[in-house]
Formats: structure tokens, sequence, C-alpha cells
């Protein structure tokens, strides 16, 4: 079991983790402490593939700890996963996924808080981890339904 010190050590590092893929770090902090959104092109660190909330919760329990981060808008029932760069088309016969061109922004509140109805359901922890795309394809199975048997 984490101790309290860890996991805050664990939400700090992946705030730093985050901030170090902003294009102006300084100015997504001061975003923050504002309590506004800061905006993260995809493409340099991470491509996001999107899904609706209740279903991305069906996939993240399937997942458990294997997956990246996950980002969760209230507001709108979307969830967002975090996907490598290079991502190829290991989730293009995923249909209730929608995969976020290079260039496109997410709007990402700080890992230490929620803002504006966004709050990540699976933090970043520092390390750099991102969800594998073929995992999360195999927790949602063919044809975008989650597969039950994927990861029993």
């Amino acid at each position: 079991m984490k101790t309290t010190s860890t996991m805050e050590r664990l939400r700090q590092a992946g705030q730093d983790w985050l901030l170090s893929c902003a294009p102006d770090p300084a100015a997504a902090h001061r975003l923050w402490s504002e309590e506004k959104l800061a905006r993260f092109p995809t493409g340099g660190h991470w491509l996001v593939a999107e899904a609706p909330i209740a279903l991305a919760m069906s996939v993240m329990d399937r997942i458990r700890d294997r997956g990246g981060p996950v980002l969760a808008d209230v507001s709108t029932c979307v969830a967002s996963w975090l996907l490598p760069a290079d991502l190829g088309d290991e989730l293009d016969g995923v249909a209730q996924l929608t995969v976020r061109p290079a260039g496109w922004a997410l709007a990402c509140p700080p890992v230490l808080y929620g803002v504006r109805g966004r709050v990540w359901l699976r933090p970043p922890d520092g390390s750099g981890q991102l969800t594998d795309p073929a995992l999360l394809a195999a927790a949602f199975g063919p044809g975008g339904r989650p597969a039950m048997e994927a990861f029993g």
C-alpha cells in the first residue's frame, strides 16, 4: 500500500512530467493557478484517443494498472487516453474510439486537482508511461465492444 507521502510524490512527479510536455510550461502553470485549463498539442509527446466515460471506466477496469494517463471531461462525458506519438493503425478498427491527429490540442487540468470539470482518472505518474494501443484495442474488443474475456 502506498503512503500519503509516496502518493504526493507520484502526483508531483506526474505534474512535472505533464509540464515537460507543454510548449510553454510557465504559461501552463500560470493558467492552472488561475483555475484555467492549459492546452497541450498532440503529436510531440503523445496522441489522444477518446471514448465515452461510461465505456472508458469499464475498459480501465480491465486494463487495471497497465495503462497510462486517462483524463475525464465530466461536462462532455468523454475520457481521453494518452498514447504513444508514433501510434500506427492499432486502433483503426475500434469504433468507440476517436483518435485525435497530431497538432490537436488537449485541454488539461493540473495533475494535482481538477479544473472546469476535467480531472485525471489515471494521472500521469512521472514515468512517461503511456497506454499501449494494442492493450487498449484488446480491452475494447472487436468493433469497439468491450471484450469481457480480454483481461479476465
